[in-house]
């Protein structure tokens, strides 16, 4: 039985790395959920609010959803991005993506979802890279999030510097 999770992205670059290439990659930390990833889990991709480097105007928004297509494994050489090193991974589907800036903000949505028992702290739950969801949360971001999606070769060249492996490309300023 699949399970849902909302995968957490902070930086740009990372994004443009996952959306680029259809693969996640994790830091040697250990952590149970990661672990636990399997085939055909769903992900949610959040890009959170400080991601696109300007924390005070943008916002945590789903972009897109995955599914994951491989097992997670030792990689041969690890990945650097950002400036880290990562050293485990999976390859992804990504279903679906919302084009830039768009997205699905979830601050709105925290009061209704159960995987956040705290609301009022529910920024702390998004400190690592995957967070388990309940079943009836993924429904409701899946219902919140589907109209919003296109398809990944549709919406990816809105992301700029994720359509290219150049990271001179940033993203184009939203207007305030």
């Amino acid at each position: 039985m699949s399970r849902s999770y909302l995968l957490i992205l902070g930086d740009r670059d990372a994004i443009g790395w996952v959306l680029r290439e259809q693969r996640m990659a994790f830091p040697a930390t250990p952590r149970a959920e990661v672990a636990a990833l399997a085939v055909d889990d769903r992900l949610f991709l959040y890009a959170t609010r400080g991601a696109w480097r300007n924390p005070t105007r943008d916002r945590g928004r789903i972009i897109g959803t995955a599914t994951v297509r491989t097992a997670v494994q030792t990689l041969d050489e690890p990945v650097e991005i950002g400036g880290r090193a990562f050293v485990s991974g999976c390859d992804l589907a990504i279903d679906g993506l919302v084009p830039y800036p768009g997205g699905l903000e979830l601050a709105p949505l925290v009061e209704r979802l159960s995987v956040f028992p705290k609301p009022q702290a529910w920024s702390v739950y998004l400190r690592r890279a995957l967070l388990s969801l309940p079943a009836a949360d993924a429904v409701l971001l899946d219902q919140q999030v589907r109209p919003l999606l296109t398809a990944r070769a549709a919406a990816l060249p809105s992301y700029r510097w994720a359509a290219s492996p150049d990271p001179s490309l940033s993203p184009d300023p939203v207007p305030a």
